[in-house]
């Protein structure tokens, strides 16, 4: 792709930042006593002149930008490791474009971050750019902690690597156990991934539910579960050689999408929408207010604890299903979302910046920490005593070691997540399907690309427009994002 494209999506990215830095107090300099007059009777020698008290050392400033409070929590703990350092975190959620657009004016001021924090969705643009540090030495240090490849591949752009996660969000699904059995005599995840392992067998499992539920269970609240795994499964990306390019595997996610549309094996809830939540609760209705549930739900590994759990119980206190839920690898490998860290090139605190990106993304006993919840807001209060009584870290976020991985499974297995997931151990499950993950193909382009897709292919499964006419509508928009790009 040209420099100029990059360029461009570089100005189409976006998120939101407030500043809250607080400075540590400079200890005060002690004041030397005078020393004892001699005996009047004898003659004074002159007083050796004392050297001045050295003044506190000042700590370095480190400053820390992100759009979620999440990695703070590592802040104070790299504090705690580097009582010589003050990291001062600005963070505000990501909305309206700010984020990206305020580091990108900060960029030759005084304001300048040391670290940034990447989301999955921009990571690859900020990759893409001249801003961001070369990381290559913290490489031997990925290889020796075993980072999953995909998580460098992301962080990575022309051989150079420039951004590393501390997570991996490797994708999943999660399905009812009840409805298992009511459907398919079993709800043991090894039998559940048999009978769904690839995209046939799922579209089977899809009729097996409707037949045998009289169409009151779906299989999939929407059938935009099936973008990420689609998408993550392409041969080729968005753009090659300045042209876009459509894999076959667009071709079939669309193919896929409309089938499940039209033989109702899909709620056509919108994701984040009202009814995606209720299905996960059993208290999702239909127009005609008849009861409807659904059978499974793509999820990558933060969805079970950010998502999936804490709706499982409705609002109204009249379900709940916490434990009655199973968890597999599904027909496709796939990965959704992340937050990598880079460092801003030429700054003053280069390589303390470049330390904390190791501590934070490749140090073992913090990723560890970081997992098994150690860094509770006691533990943190120890290191800085004004921490916010709501900053921590619970357990169960995936790391991107697989070291630390392989090492912590265990302590998993009578969680309170495997206790949702009816005893099953949900770090194994991912620690599976981690390793198949391919993000080769990521690139700054795909958000944009794959956003322009989404109300076309709305109008085309509710039969607004032709197949036809759904695909030269993208085009537009694509082609009005990347003007200079080459559309067949």
């Amino acid at each position: 792709m040209s420099r100029k494209i990059y360029t461009l999506l570089s100005l189409l990215l976006v998120a939101t930042f407030v500043l809250s830095a607080c400075a540590a107090p400079v200890a005060e300099t002690p004041v030397a006593e005078e020393p004892a007059a001699p005996a009047a009777e004898e003659p004074a020698a002159p007083a050796a002149e004392e050297e001045p008290a050295a003044p506190a050392a000042e700590k370095t400033v480190l400053k820390v930008w992100s759009f979620t409070n999440e990695i703070n929590t590592m802040a104070i703990a790299f504090e705690g490791k580097h009582p010589d350092v003050d990291v001062q975190y600005t963070m505000i959620p990501m909305t309206n474009g700010e984020y990206q657009t305020k580091i990108k004016a900060a960029l030759d001021t005084n304001d300048r971050p040391d670290i940034i924090a990447l989301e999955s969705a921009f990571v690859k643009s900020y990759v893409e750019s001249d801003f961001l540090a070369d990381l290559g030495e913290l490489l031997p240090a990925a290889e020796a902690a075993n980072v999953y490849p995909f998580v460098v591949d992301v962080g990575t752009h022309e051989g150079v690597t420039k951004a590393f996660a501390y997570q991996a969000t490797p994708g999943a699904v999660f399905y009812r156990r009840s409805l298992a059995k009511e459907y398919f005599g079993t709800d043991d995840p090894a039998e559940i991934q048999a009978l769904m392992s690839d995209m046939d067998k799922f579209i089977a499992a899809a009729e097996v539910i409707k037949e045998k539920s009289g169409g009151d269970t779906y299989i999939v609240a929407s059938a935009a579960e099936f973008q990420n795994p689609f998408y993550a499964n392409r041969a080729q990306p968005w753009i090659v050689d300045d042209t876009l390019v459509v894999d076959p595997m667009v071709e079939k996610y669309v193919e896929i999408a409309k089938l499940f549309r039209d033989n109702a094996y899909e709620a056509q809830a919108g994701q984040w929408a009202e009814g995606w939540f209720a299905g996960m609760n059993d208290s999702l209705v239909d127009a005609n207010g008849t009861p409807k549930k659904i059978f499974c739900y793509f999820l990558p590994t933060w969805g079970l604890p950010y998502v999936l759990a804490p709706n499982a119980k409705a609002a109204d206190g009249s379900s709940d299903t916490s434990g009655d839920w199973g968890v597999i690898t599904g027909p496709l490998p796939y990965q959704w979302g992340g937050t990598w860290l880079g460092v801003m090139d030429g700054g003053a605190n280069m390589e303390l910046a470049k330390e904390f990106v190791r501590f934070a993304t490749l140090d073992e006993e913090n990723l560890t920490n970081w997992a098994t919840g150690v860094y509770t807001n006691d533990y943190l209060k120890a290191i800085d005593p004004e921490v916010a009584p709501d900053q921590m870290q619970a357990p169960g976020d995936f790391v991107g070691s697989q070291n630390v991985v392989e090492a912590i499974i265990p302590s998993f297995d009578d969680s309170e997540l495997s206790a949702f997931l009816g005893g099953q151990n949900s770090y194994a499950g991912f620690a599976e399907a981690a390793p198949s993950v391919n993000a080769k193909l990521m690139t700054g382009a795909d958000d944009a690309i794959q956003r322009a897709l989404g109300d076309p292919l709305n109008q085309y499964l509710n039969g607004e427009v032709t197949l036809e006419e759904m695909w030269a509508a993208w085009k537009d928009q694509v082609r009005n994002e990347f003007p200079e790009l080459i559309i067949p």
